[in-house]
């Protein structure tokens, strides 16, 4: 909690409720009235029912089973305890025990209106913290191999990871995005062949004649793998690059190469020895083998085949230590996160990567999002339209039918491990239909607002929050004070559908308040100025959720 000099801040409501509870539960302990115990984790929470207050807590009915008490009378237990503090009559206009226990907190008109106060101060770092200060970041998404045209699934993976990072920058991570490209292995010897055509031929589509257009005097007597290597460099910087950057509006700050940066710089062999120095690595019938299994894994893994080969794993290991050094190096501590974006079918690559990472001394946090598939929906049947692709729809398909805001929007609605359908015809929609353009609207009409606001005279800074007390309003001002802890929680989940989730939200709020309160009225100069007050913080809040979630904010729709 943040305290200004007249007026109370609280840049984290829920974390404030949630301490308030915990203090309630400590002094009932303490008085004798209740029992020692293990306290759980205190959840707090926004009702869906606005008439239950603007936050709501089951802790009592998770606490009852614990201390043998029926969760009703504990949850009353608490209430007392709560109101009985001189911070709880700051915070609560009154607490309210509902159902078989719940707890609902109804917040006073002090905290409501001192949002404004805040977002006024702090404008588009309004929900920003320091709570990531000092720590480090590698993000690594993406990472299609270089092999055609960036797919739905790239695109869902690659929109994830890059308003990820907002966020994480926001909270006050240091992050570096990374893009792996896998250019040594199998997969290119299959370019390669496909771009000479050969009897072993695999890719094909309009993209593979382009090559072999561009590439005609370069590929015409070398060998495949040159071939390979040659077309994928083609596809990295002709296709991927440019539809990352210009397409998607990500940005990479490293492009890494298997090929020159892991392998030829001795990065797989550097790790090998590692393995063998902490006795790790083991022989068996002529392999080599990692001993996994000693970090949870459920089987060791091969690194150097019978013949002398060393597998895909080996090659992820030398990646891994790559990353590890070059973080360390000028004086780093290293990377203190790992986050490492892939699609669903590898998720069987979990465990032995995280073995790999402790067995090379990583001991940071390394976290996994696996992306589900995506199917292209029209008129319930899916769409199959890619020439450029070969049998699938790349993303600058996508982008060129229904724009870039409408692509990220639309994938980011969904958590990554759920299947999506992607219905194109609302998305094709050029109306408030389109979830899309129906919160590009609200921030357009906010902006049409406060421009008649300011032809009529009015101030919105001069807004006296104390004249906010319509129910919508306080919808309003509840959803605006809930920003921080939607930030910091995704900082930590990385459940980024929450963005486009709340600008939705907020929308709505705001269409509701508009409908129901007259926000420019010339016999009420005082009440308009606080409306505009209002209007303006919405304002400011919704852009930057849309710039998190990275789409445009429009000021004329």
């Amino acid at each position: 909690m943040l305290f200004g000099s007249d007026t109370l801040r609280l840049m984290s409501m829920k974390r404030a409720i949630e301490q308030t509870i915990r203090g309630a539960i400590e002094a009932a302990v303490q008085a004798g009235s209740l029992p020692s115990f293990e306290l759980p984790l205190v959840q707090v929470e926004r009702p869906k029912d606005e008439r239950f207050g603007e936050y709501t807590s089951n802790i009592a009915l998770i606490a009852a089973k614990l201390v043998g008490k029926n969760p009703r009378e504990l949850a009353e237990m608490f209430r007392t305890a709560m109101l009985a503090a001189d911070e709880s009559k700051l915070l609560f206009e009154k607490i309210e025990v509902a159902g078989p226990g719940h707890l609902n907190f109804y917040l006073t008109q002090s905290v409501l209106g001192g949002v404004l106060e805040t977002i006024a101060s702090e404008r588009d770092r309004f929900g920003a913290s320091d709570e990531g200060a000092g720590q480090s970041v590698n993000n690594e998404f993406v990472s299609a191999n270089p092999t055609g045209p960036l797919h739905l699934g790239n695109g869902r993976g690659g929109f994830f990871g890059d308003t990820l990072s907002r966020i994480l920058r926001k909270a006050g991570y240091a992050v570096i995005n990374e893009y792996y490209v896998n250019d040594a292995g199998e997969q290119i010897l299959k370019l390669g062949h496909s771009v000479l055509k050969d009897e072993e031929a695999v890719y094909g589509g309009e993209y593979i004649e382009e090559i072999i257009s561009n590439l005609k005097s370069q590929i015409s007597d070398i060998s495949v793998r040159e071939a390979g290597e040659k077309s994928a460099e083609y596809i990295l910087t002709q296709y991927i690059q440019p539809t990352l950057k210009e397409r998607m509006g990500i940005d990479f700050d490293v492009f890494t190469s298997e090929k020159k940066d892991v392998v030829e710089a001795g990065y797989v062999e550097k790790a090998l020895e590692i393995f063998k120095e902490k006795q790790l690595a083991f022989e068996t019938d002529g392999a080599l083998w990692l001993r996994t299994s000693a970090f949870g894994d459920d089987k060791d893994r091969v690194l150097v085949k019978s013949d002398g080969t060393k597998t895909y794993f080996a090659s992820d290991c030398g990646y891994i230590l790559a990353k590890m050094e070059r973080a360390q190096s000028g004086g780093g501590q290293g990377f203190d996160r790992l986050i490492l974006t892939l699609g669903a079918d590898h998720h069987g690559y979990r465990a032995r990567i995280e073995a790999a990472a402790q067995a090379l001394g990583f001991s940071g946090r390394f976290d996994f999002v696996f992306v589900q598939l995506v199917r292209l929906m029209k008129d319930g049947q899916e769409v199959r339209m890619s020439k450029r692709a070969g049998n699938v729809v790349s993303i600058d398909e996508l982008i060129e039918l229904v724009g870039p805001d409408v692509a990220r929007f639309f994938f980011l609605m969904y958590s990554p491990d759920t299947h999506m359908n992607f219905d194109l015809g609302l998305a094709e929609e050029r109306s408030q239909k389109n979830p899309v353009y129906y919160v590009q609207y609200a921030h357009a009409r906010l902006s049409s607002v406060l421009h008649k606001a300011e032809e009529a005279g009015l101030n919105p800074d001069r807004g006296d929050v104390a004249l906010l007390v319509d129910p919508k309003e306080r919808l309003l001002l509840a959803e605006l004070l809930s920003f921080p802890d939607l930030i910091s929680d995704t900082a930590s989940d990385y459940a980024v559908h929450r963005l486009p989730q709340y600008a939705i939200r907020l929308a709505d709020r705001l269409h509701s308040f508009y409908d129901a309160c007259r926000v420019i009225d010339a016999e009420q100069p005082a009440l308009s100025e606080a409306r505009l007050r209002l209007v303006k913080s919405v304002k400011i809040v919704l852009s930057e959720t849309l710039r998190l979630v990275g789409v445009s904010a429009p000021e004329k729709m």
